[in-house]
């Protein structure tokens, strides 16, 4: 089908492919997963404004949620609670013991409160939230402890005027930075020079913004005493080390347009199934499609605390789907279990000689 296909369509298509995934149906469509959700208003789904600064200004009062932010290849799901808010115009951040989000607020187009009946008859309630071009950024699911009260009102409180049953979509600007930078040339010395100098992490994003250099031309550039690409399994060997090792909180980031998910701590409940390798941990569960992880990266960053190891994992595009650090507290150094794990790992070229 075409993306013409109306709401009625595609209300439809759902009540024939019941078992179907969302974003199955959407691909299908060939419409956007907005547009999908959309098709619902009035049903069970309401229009709400997408604006997260009146997400953070509410969320606390929901008590314990879920939250969910994914890509294409790796979905990330904590349960916590919101705390720790410091909501802004251009960024909002999200500090709490479990839910820790680093948020786009210019990237949030399209907003909705959803309600889907489960087979038992139990009713589940989301926030769901939407870039420009319909794709998910991030959706917000109550639990059996959450404060359904709160909830309503804060659906009541920013309903839309507008319910219609369909979405405008648009595509990103040039103003995208990783997009505009130069996928190819790099100039090498003045890339070692400025990752040498590095205090801390943070400014990475700077020296490729300056230089105009994607990250995975970056990677694949500076040398490896910096960086260097580890057989095509690392990751999942990566995650069943990390779940055998004694004490050891990892950073695990996964990324869109308009949001950054983090988990801070252990992982030990690692299952692989089909091209899935998923962590289903109390508070943690972790989706990552191991088949579409086209590279992987050991990369090292100089800090004032000694250098820093994170693995970076990225798909056929160069875009990075996940990232891994060893937890540690600003001003210590690198935990060295962290740092033995990583550099244990073999690298691409002895997985290729194999």
């Amino acid at each position: 089908m075409r993306a013409m296909t109306t709401p009625e369509q595609i209300r439809t298509f759902r009540r024939e492919n019941p078992k179907m995934r969302e974003r199955d149906i959407a691909a299908r469509l060939d419409i956007s997963e907005a547009a999908l959700v959309a098709a619902e208003v009035g049903l069970t789904a309401t229009r709400i404004a997408p604006e997260p600064s009146h997400l953070l200004d509410h969320a606390e009062s929901f008590g314990e949620i879920m939250a969910l932010s994914r890509n294409e290849s790796a979905v990330h799901e904590k349960i916590g609670v919101f705390e720790n808010i410091k909501n802004g115009k251009n960024s909002a951040i999200v500090l709490g013991e479990n839910i820790d989000l680093r948020i786009f607020p210019s990237r949030w187009a399209h907003g909705f409160a959803v309600t889907k009946t489960g087979p038992d008859g139990d009713r589940k309630l989301s926030l769901q939230y939407f870039d420009v071009t319909g794709t998910a950024v991030f959706k917000l699911h109550l639990r059996p402890a959450s404060n359904v009260e709160a909830y309503h009102a804060f659906v009541e409180k920013y309903r839309l005027e507008d319910q219609s049953q369909t979405v405008a979509t648009g595509t990103f600007t040039a103003h995208d930075a990783e997009h505009a930078r130069d996928r190819d040339a790099v100039d090498v010395e003045l890339l070692r020079d400025r990752w040498s100098a590095m205090t801390d992490t943070h400014q990475f994003f700077g020296i490729l913004n300056d230089l105009k250099v994607h990250r995975r031309t970056a990677l694949a550039s500076v040398g490896d005493d910096y960086a260097y690409r580890l057989a095509d399994d690392a990751v999942s060997t990566m995650f069943h080390n990390a779940a055998e090792a004694s004490d050891l909180p990892l950073m695990v980031f996964v990324a869109n347009n308009g949001i950054v998910q983090i988990h801070s701590g252990p992982v030990s409940n690692i299952a692989e199934m089909g091209p899935w390798i998923n962590v289903m941990d109390p508070t943690f569960h972790l989706h990552l499609r191991r088949d579409q992880i086209a590279e992987t990266w050991l990369v090292r960053k100089p800090t004032r605390d000694g250098h820093v190891t994170s693995i970076e994992a990225y798909n056929g595009e160069g875009e990075m789907i996940i990232q891994f650090f060893g937890k540690r507290l600003e001003g210590y150094a690198e935990r060295p279990v962290w740092r033995a794990l990583c550099e244990a790992l073999p690298r691409h070229e002895q997985s290729a000689a194999a």
